[in-house]
C-alpha cells in the first residue's frame, strides 16, 4: 500500500460498525436488518465500492460478529476487508480501525473517510464530492446540513429558551480527515466524542463544512426504516424514469 508519489495520497474509507442498534427496536444488530431488499449495510459499502478515489475500504466490527464477512464475500464487496477489533463506543472502533490500518500498510498522511454505517442513503456522488471540496484542505472537513428547524433548548421538557439557528449545522458523516492526526486527536479526546469533527475541533481546528441534504439521514429509530426504505423506492422510481 504505498504511496504512489510524494504528493499523492491514498484514501480510505473506515466504517464503524460494532453497535448493537438498541434504539433501533430489534434484537439484530441494526446494520443487518433488510431495506429495499439487502441488509442496510450492504447499500452503505457499495456506495463507497463505486468510488474510483477510495482505494480501500475496512469495516470495524465487534470482536463476536458472525455475518459480516460472509455478507462482504456474498454481495462481492471487494474493496473492503473486515476487523473484528470494534469497543464500547464509536470512538473506541474509529480509533482500533486507524489503528489497524495503520499496521497493514496506511500512512500517517493518507486521508480516511469516517462514515456511519447505518448512513445507508448515501450516494458515491456525495461521497465524490466531499473529496473534491476537502482533498487540498489543510484540516479536513464533512458532510453536513444547515439548520432548518427552529431550535430549542429545554428544562424538564419544557423549553427553556429558542437557540438561533444562525451558522447552526447538522453533523453528517462521511468525516474526512488524515489518519495521523484524527489518531491523536481521538486518543486525547477520549471516548466522549461522537463523530471525529469533535476531536479535531478540541486539537484546535477548524473543519470545513460541505452542505449536504436530509436525505443522508442516520437510520435510528423504528420509524427510520420506514423514511430510508421510501427514499430508495423514489431513487428506483426515478432510474426507471431515465431509461424509460
Amino acid at each position: 500500500m504505498s504511496q504512489s508519489s510524494a504528493t499523492t495520497h491514498r484514501m480510505y474509507a473506515l466504517i464503524p460498525c460494532a453497535g448493537t442498534g438498541a434504539r433501533a427496536g430489534s434484537t439484530e444488530p441494526k446494520q443487518y436488518r433488510h431495506i429495499a431488499g439487502l441488509p442496510m449495510v450492504i447499500h452503505t459499502l457499495r456506495a463507497f465500492h463505486a468510488v474510483e478515489r477510495i482505494n480501500q475500504g475496512l469495516i470495524v466490527v465487534a470482536p463476536d460478529d458472525q455475518v459480516m464477512l460472509g455478507l462482504i464475500q456474498e454481495f462481492e464487496i471487494a474493496k473492503f476487508q473486515v476487523a473484528a477489533v470494534g469497543g464500547a463506543q464509536r470512538s473506541d472502533t474509529v480509533l482500533a480501525g486507524l489503528n489497524f490500518l495503520l499496521s497493514h500498510g496506511a500512512h500517517s498522511d493518507d486521508w480516511v473517510l469516517v462514515h456511519d454505517a447505518a448512513r445507508c442513503l448515501i450516494t458515491p456522488q456525495q461521497i465524490d464530492g466531499l473529496i473534491d471540496a476537502v482533498a487540498q484542505d489543510p484540516v479536513g472537513g464533512l458532510l453536513a446540513q444547515p439548520l432548518a428547524d427552529t431550535l430549542k433548548s429545554a428544562d424538564r421538557n419544557r423549553v427553556a429558551t429558542t437557540v438561533s439557528r444562525i451558522d447552526k449545522w447538522l453533523a453528517q458523516t462521511p468525516q474526512m480527515f488524515r489518519i495521523g492526526p484524527l489518531k491523536l486527536a481521538i486518543e486525547q479526546a477520549g471516548s466522549a466524542v461522537t463523530d471525529e469533527s469533535s476531536a479535531i475541533e478540541l486539537m484546535g481546528s477548524h473543519p470545513l463544512l460541505v452542505a449536504s441534504d436530509s436525505h443522508n439521514l442516520k437510520v435510528t429509530y423504528p420509524q427510520d426504516f420506514d423514511l430510508a426504505e421510501a427514499i430508495f423506492q423514489m431513487r428506483q422510481r426515478q432510474l426507471h424514469g431515465t431509461h424509460s
